[in-house]
């Protein structure tokens, strides 16, 4: 563990700034925080050093917006401090360094343990706040969310809501105003599972909606005479949308389509990770379903996809590999991008003095050997 006040300095062959790929350079941190970027031949007498080797690559700790579960949780399970603290850890081993542990649609109850927790976690490592993805969707496009829970929102519903720190909900199934009201109370607010019309769209991003949960999935298509939710993501500047990128949940050509419509600093790499990431196990149950892993597929018994066997460094390379995004751009959709969008941009997601040491060092095959959190080194 590092003591109060030590300089360190971590050497790298490249370093990506969250903008900027560089190197070789050494990023400079004391106390948890960053003191700045140096040349390898500038670091000051005394700093502790470590020195990552040939090849390494030094970036910003990825930031997951999304993630039911991991290392063998669901969240739904275990609407707890413990369960959020499993999830955190199994997904730390990936090079995720912050995250939204993500309870989907499930019933009063289990919200309000989910929300009890995120109190508990507040200011815990690697824990950026609660994300209801539900109950209040679209059951014409449920996916695996169980339509039973599904409900329109009242007033009454918005001091819950507001404890959380994304809310993800169809725009078509709240009453005019309630996206204002809940936004005023704090989180950020999503469209998914959703019907919308680009017109219910701008009308919500009007009233505070700013981003859309897994793009592609669980909506309309986009198309000549009905733009939807995807017409709506590529036209208004306004938003900013997550994308699965694990070459199932959507082509690889639609993944760059979407980078080429939004750029970078509008897209960014979800995981929608379930219980089978970082954790031996080729089936799990999921609100009483059973959901079994073949070919990095996850499936209900109909084929339906059931979430993602997705880790965010993976995320990463697919976007290079797959889709054609540039390296720059695939690390800012997975660090700068997300913290932006969840408001934490004077705080992590870049290397950038006084923001926390969150920080990834990556392999040339994008394999994660290491993560530090607010300056704390772990192997992976």
């Amino acid at each position: 563990m590092a003591k109060p006040g030590e300089l360190h300095a971590i050497s790298a062959s490249r370093l990506f700034d969250g903008a900027v790929l560089r190197g070789p350079a050494a990023l400079l941190h004391r106390d948890g925080k960053i003191v700045g970027v140096a040349e390898p031949g500038d670091v000051p007498a005394g700093a502790l050093r470590h020195d990552l080797g040939p090849g390494a690559l030094l970036a910003p700790g990825f930031i997951d917006a999304q993630v039911n579960g991991g290392g063998g949780v669901l969240l739904n399970d275990q609407p707890t401090p413990d369960g959020m603290r499993a999830i955190i850890a199994a997904h730390r081993r990936f090079g995720t360094t912050g995250l939204l542990p993500t309870l989907i649609t499930d019933n009063r109850e289990t919200m309000q343990r989910a929300v009890a927790a995120a109190h508990e976690m507040k200011g815990q490592p690697g824990f950026l706040g609660l994300h209801l993805e539900g109950p209040f969707l679209n059951p014409e496009r449920k996916g695996v969310h169980r339509p039973e829970f599904m409900v329109a929102p009242t007033d009454a519903d918005l001091d819950l809501l507001g404890q959380a720190a994304l809310v993800t909900l169809a725009p078509e199934r709240v009453a005019p105003g309630f996206i204002r009201a809940l936004r005023q109370r704090g989180p950020r607010i999503a469209a998914g599972h959703t019907m919308a019309t680009a017109a219910q769209m701008i009308a919500a991003v009007e009233e505070g909606l700013t981003g859309i949960t897994h793009l592609f999935n669980a909506m309309p298509p986009l198309s000549g005479r009905a733009p939807g939710p995807i017409g709506a993501a590529f036209a208004d500047e306004r938003l900013v949308a997550g994308i699965i990128c694990d070459g199932l949940h959507v082509d690889p050509v639609n993944v760059r389509a979407a980078w080429r419509a939004m750029g970078a600093a509008r897209l960014m790499l979800v995981t929608d990770a379930m219980p089978s990431v970082g954790a031996a196990t080729a089936a799990f149950n999921l609100l009483g379903r059973d959901v079994t892993l073949a070919d990095g597929r996850l499936v209900l018994g109909d084929g339906t996809l059931a979430g993602a066997h997705l880790d965010m460094a993976a995320a990463v390379r697919n976007a290079v590999n797959l889709a054609g995004i540039p390296l720059t751009d695939a690390l800012a959709m997975a660090s700068a991008t997300p913290a932006a969008f969840l408001g934490q941009t004077g705080q992590r997601g870049r290397l950038a003095p006084g923001l926390a040491a969150d920080l990834v060092a990556l392999d040339a095959g994008f394999g994660v050997f290491g993560t530090w959190v607010a300056g704390e080194y772990m192997p992976s």
